[in-house]
């Protein structure tokens, strides 16, 4: 072996991934990784494996090419993981929540590192799968070995008005004939007992293999939020106008529908534009501020007017689909004020108020709650009138204010659900149209 050739770029590969590995150990935070350094001087220095393998090999041609291409299936399995859970991730945008300002059909590479790369809760899990295999809908990991949280430190923190990919709060429960759709709201609306016969049965998922959502956030830890006809304010001030926020409109026309060719130039999602005979108009069109200027000049359109839902509500504003899910006096375009739970901070519990806060206690922070006959809270198994936050959360609303299932209907999103930022849109297709045609090559490669 040539000492001064292939030796020294041995070592130099040796020390520049030992190098690599210790910080990663130490941004990890747990030292017994350090024991993987004996694993790349063997790899990089050593190469006894490696000459084992190769000896092997050249007893058959057949085992030379499946070894070969072993080697290389189980390297590309051990760095897509590696990269998938510390440094970013594959996510597709499956509904409209976010319309216009992410599309159904954007391909996104979500970054982990942004707010800090959280480590697998539930390890064993098939490789590039989330939580069912494709085809079957079985699950595609096993709940023998679990994990407490933790994440590791991050480039910065979820900030207001991020778009935040994060684990959908109520999908720890699921309706194996309906797994799109929210337990919690079918129980509300009809029973417990109608929701797991007519869709189930139940599936029980933990917090990193629930599905995956991506909204805005529109209030972190210790804001103040409210939606007065339809415009959001925190802590007292409006939301920035972002071109993307959207709202519908009732638009009502001479008696003919806008041509479509416009509306699609315009940029609207046809799937939601719906035109009635009877008004004549659109009752409900999504109307960004630039969109809303420009459907005012269509020479057909007589008068354009925002749709605000107010006090008692209509669908989809009851009661048992908005959050807390209990009389409140508050619909999807008037909602709040509303505290958002900060980690550290302390609340009075009150019958008003648990509601609020009930599923955080229980549920998010994993802590026991009975409520005595005399309206007194046992906690743990300590009568308690206050409760201190373990966590920070998050109020996460989708661009298209009226076509978007949200916090508004489900409540906060806990810490330990956030996953990443969407950073990048590395593909996008418009799947009304046929390829190549589908294919949005605007939005190829655009940073977010």
């Amino acid at each position: 072996m040539n000492v001064k050739g292939t030796d020294k770029r041995s070592w130099v590969r040796f020390v520049i991934w030992a190098a690599l590995w210790t910080l990663w150990v130490i941004w990890h935070g747990n030292y017994w990784w350090l024991f993987g350094l004996p694993v790349i001087y063997e790899f990089c220095v050593s190469r006894r494996l490696k000459s084992w393998f190769e000896k092997i090999a050249a007893k058959s041609r057949a085992l030379k090419v499946t070894l070969g291409w072993l080697d290389a299936i189980v390297f590309a399995v051990v760095v897509v993981t590696f990269i998938n859970i510390f440094f970013f991730q594959a996510f597709k945008i499956p509904s409209s929540s976010m319309e216009s300002s992410l599309l159904t059909g954007d391909y996104l590479f979500v970054s982990k590192t942004a707010y800090g790369p959280k480590l697998p809760q539930t390890p064993l899990s098939v490789p590039f799968v989330h939580n069912t295999m494709p085809g079957s809908g079985k699950e595609s990991y096993s709940t023998a070995l679990q994990y407490g949280y933790k994440r590791l430190k991050g480039l910065g923190h979820v900030k207001r008005d991020d778009y935040v990919v994060f684990s959908f709060p109520h999908g720890d429960t699921v309706l194996s004939r309906a797994p799109a759709e929210d337990y919690y709201t079918h129980v509300r609306m009809t029973s417990r007992e109608y929701a797991e016969k007519t869709y189930g049965p139940l599936k029980v998922r933990p917090v990193d293999k629930k599905d995956h959502y991506v909204k805005r956030c529109v209030a972190v830890a210790g804001d103040t939020l409210q939606v007065t006809d339809g415009w959001l304010y925190v802590n007292g001030e409006p939301q920035q106008r972002y071109p993307g926020i959207q709202n519908t409109y009732q638009v009502v026309t001479s008696g003919t529908p806008i041509n479509q060719v416009v509306l699609r130039d315009m940029g609207f999602n046809l799937g939601e534009v719906w035109y009635s005979q009877t008004l004549p108009g659109y009752p409900a069109l999504p109307l960004t501020d630039e969109r809303l200027e420009k459907i005012k000049t269509l020479a057909n359109v007589v008068s354009v007017e925002p749709n605000v839902d107010r006090f008692p509500p209509d669908y989809p504003d009851s009661e048992a689909l908005l959050f807390p899910f209990v009389e409140t006096g508050w619909t999807r375009d008037n909602y709040g004020p509303l505290w958002i739970p900060a980690k550290g901070a302390s609340v009075t519990l009150t019958g008003q108020n648990l509601p609020l806060y009930r599923r955080i206690i229980e549920v998010y922070e994993g802590n026991t709650l009975e409520v005595t006959e005399d309206g007194h809270f046992v906690i743990n198994g300590e009568t308690t009138d206050t409760y201190t936050f373990q966590m920070d959360y998050y109020f996460m609303m989708g661009d298209n204010r009226h076509n978007s299932l949200d916090s508004r209907y489900w409540g906060f999103v806990p810490e330990d659900h956030i996953v990443g930022k969407p950073r990048v849109i590395w593909m996008s297709t418009d799947a009304n149209l046929k390829f190549p045609r589908n294919i949005r090559w605007k939005r190829l490669l655009k940073f977010l």
